[in-house]
């Protein structure tokens, strides 16, 4: 494997193998502290992030690599006009692995035919986002302790979401997967996701504008944000933002050991009163999403 554009570049087997590293990086972090010593990790973000990009540089900074990089297209020769391929050459000369997020969809494909260095999508438009995914994975894994038999409730804006699009991905390839699809009818999971994934597979699905309906079949309710930088319409937005709040309250009739996650950022679709509630994981995610990427810096490097 020389890079990882889509989730699917990662068999079940590899997934597998970077949660079994991920647990073992947790539980023995001094044995990776010099494992990427002399490496450097280019972090080319041409649109913003918080925690993919830090949680990126932190993974790097842990193995004890160094880090490169710009964290706005503003910053680069980009606003000069240069094209991906070029700048992604001319970063391959300096750097030994990039992490890319770009606004539009399919730039991280291009730069992988332009460099022989690994290239890791961080998220491309509404497209993909394979790392988030990997982090939500090992949330799943170390909260349940398995793939398997799990009812998945995917709440908000699963249209534009990418994190929702590469989580429903990888877990069809997982027997007794059941998704609940709950959003505004104008946010609805694309047909394209519906027909190429979950009717091809033959996986149980149930579209729904309900979420208390659905919570108490869930083991597993997957919160998304309304994005505003996804509308061309700010009405739309406006009148869709507040959809599907999460409050105590709707979690009443919710299983004991459901597990809450978010993407984050958040906007006020968990109420903070829920970050008490010990089913809430999505910080926890944060923290999954550093310790999966040192995993995979080091797969793709061919780090031992």
């Amino acid at each position: 494997m020389s890079s990882v554009i889509d989730i699917l570049d990662l068999s079940t087997k590899d997934i597998e193998e970077l949660i079994s590293v991920a647990c073992d990086i947790i539980a023995n972090p001094d044995n990776y502290a010099e494992k990427c010593k002399r490496k450097k990790l280019a972090t080319l973000f041409f649109e913003p992030s918080t925690r993919t990009r830090l949680s990126f540089e932190a993974a790097m900074y842990e193995l004890g690599g160094n880090v490169i990089g710009f964290s706005a297209a503003n910053n680069s020769s980009a606003a000069k006009g240069e094209s991906v391929s070029d700048t992604v050459r001319t970063v391959s000369c300096y750097a030994d692995i990039i992490a890319m997020r770009h606004p539009k969809e399919g730039a991280p494909m291009v730069a992988s035919m332009a460099t022989d260095i690994p290239i890791i999508n961080a998220g491309d438009g509404g497209h993909n986002h394979p790392t988030q995914t990997l982090a939500d994975l090992l949330t799943i894994y170390r909260e349940k302790g398995r793939f398997n038999d799990l009812t998945v409730g995917l709440c908000g804006d699963l249209k534009f979401g990418r994190t929702v699009h590469s989580l429903i991905n990888a877990l069809s390839r997982y027997s007794g997967i059941k998704f609940v699809l709950i959003s505004p009818d104008e946010l609805r999971l694309p047909d394209y996701v519906m027909n190429n994934v979950l009717i091809k597979n033959e996986i149980p699905y149930e579209v729904t504008t309900d979420l208390l309906k659905s919570m108490p079949e869930l083991d597993i309710l997957y919160m998304t944000r309304v994005q505003r930088e996804r509308f061309f319409n700010e009405q739309d937005y406006i009148r869709l933002k507040d959809s599907y709040i999460l409050t105590p309250d709707k979690l009443e009739t919710a299983k004991s050991d459901l597990c809450i996650m978010h993407p984050l950022p958040r906007v006020n679709e968990i109420s903070v009163a829920v970050d008490k509630d010990p089913r809430a994981c999505y910080f926890k995610q944060v923290l999954n999403g550093k310790y999966i990427r040192m995993a995979l810096i080091l797969k793709l490097l061919g780090v031992e």
